[in-house]
């Protein structure tokens, strides 16, 4: 049968890293492609405690739930936001599945056919799927190593009108790179001069090498709490499984998305929002995530130390995060290279769907916090042995 789907499904794209992730599957390969924590320090005996309470809490727990989401976790995240200096009530916070719905549904509610949304290049590559996805434009704005160069973001909110700003500021996906405090500052008055919308996304804040710096959040900045949506997630610091994300932001902006999300799935799963809720309320999280931090330090570093030894390739080493972002200093085609490096027994995703326009095929991301000590090191030997020998 010949299948009449939308129009805008010819903007849909499967996801590069999905993709590899199928293929890694397949006999022994060490895999550095995919933005996984690590299951060795999965608080699994936290996890079914939280559920063992749920369910001792009475029936009420299989119920439907309000949209927004279960009102006492988002009490606690009002909480914990605050020791970032974002000030929110309860009523502007919405829990979501995952911090991908809350990308998802604000596009939905803010993209029409061919609206404009500026954002680094590159960027984070299932962002680029939901604005393309919903026939938005993206243009990427000029930046470096401290982030979104100013006098250029300028220039294009007055020229292009965007809809809104993407942004990944701290330890960013996929360059793990992490924003100066004067850029951050000059984002944000930007934002309020022309009255522009930014949608921070922070999966990775929480995963900080060095605790004596300071990286605060585009909404800290945003007092007024009229201009900056902050969205992040339990993920990369509890478990993926839980598909907990949240947003916050202007309650006009939260309510939309919340109309949108009625028309989606209701509300996220009430079960495991409660789970979170006892976890969150029993569990010493900080001192969880201090003990990754030192952890994934440890990997991360076990995974420079070979990057150092390659010749031709530049990186930046990350300051908190998953990622490296490497370079080749030649032309290398690293998508083409990837079939290579699956047979020699090691993954990692292509550089050039993370990009807006004009990609870099010589460039590549690496995930650091998978694996375990020892697998950093094989899997490092053999795609050195695969980059060794097209750099001969």
């Amino acid at each position: 049968m010949n299948y009449h789907f939308a129009d805008r499904t010819r903007n849909f794209t499967s996801s590069a890293v999905r993709d590899i992730l199928a293929v890694t599957q397949q006999g022994n390969v060490i895999s550095f492609a995919g933005g996984l924590p690590s299951e060795e320090f999965f608080p699994v005996e936290q996890v079914r405690l939280a559920y063992e309470k749920v369910f001792a809490s009475g029936t009420g727990a299989l119920q439907y739930g309000v949209t927004e989401g279960f009102l006492p976790l988002r009490g606690l995240l009002q909480e914990r936001m605050k020791t970032k200096g974002i000030h929110s009530d309860p009523e502007a916070i919405m829990m979501t599945t995952g911090s991908q719905q809350a990308i998802d549904l604000f596009s939905k509610i803010m993209l029409s056919p061919n609206d404009i949304v500026l954002t680094e290049d590159p960027t984070y590559l299932a962002a680029l799927q939901v604005f393309k996805a919903y026939e938005g434009q993206v243009y990427s704005v000029q930046g470096d190593e401290y982030g979104m160069d100013p006098q250029d973001l300028e220039h294009k909110i007055q020229t292009l009108k965007p809809k809104f700003i993407y942004v990944v500021p701290t330890f960013s996906n996929p360059e793990g790179k992490v924003w100066s405090l004067e850029r951050r500052t000059a984002l944000v008055e930007l934002a309020k001069k022309y009255n522009v919308l930014v949608f921070e996304d922070d999966p990775y804040g929480e995963i900080q090498f060095d605790e004596g710096e300071t990286y605060p959040s585009l909404a800290s900045l945003d007092q007024e709490r009229t201009h900056v949506l902050y969205t992040s997630t339990f993920s990369k610091t509890v478990v993926p499984a839980l598909r907990c994300g949240w947003i916050t932001g202007p309650k006009e902006v939260i309510g939309m998305m919340a109309q949108a999300k009625q028309s989606s799935d209701l509300h996220s799963s009430s079960i495991d929002q409660q789970a979170l809720y006892f976890l969150m309320r029993d569990f010493d999280l900080n001192s969880h995530i201090a003990l990754l931090r030192r952890e994934y330090y440890q990997r991360m570093i076990v995974m420079r130390d070979y990057l150092n030894n390659l010749e031709g390739f530049s990186f930046t080493e990350p300051k908190g995060g998953m990622f490296f972002w490497v370079k080749a200093d030649k032309q290398l085609d690293m998508t083409g290279l990837l079939p290579e490096a699956v047979r020699h027994g090691v993954a990692y995703v292509p550089g050039a769907p993370f990009y807006v326009a004009n990609p870099q095929e010589n460039t590549f991301r690496l995930n650091f916090t998978h694996s375990t000590p020892d697998k950093l090191k094989l899997g490092m030997m053999r795609l050195s042995e695969v980059l060794g020998n097209v750099g001969k």
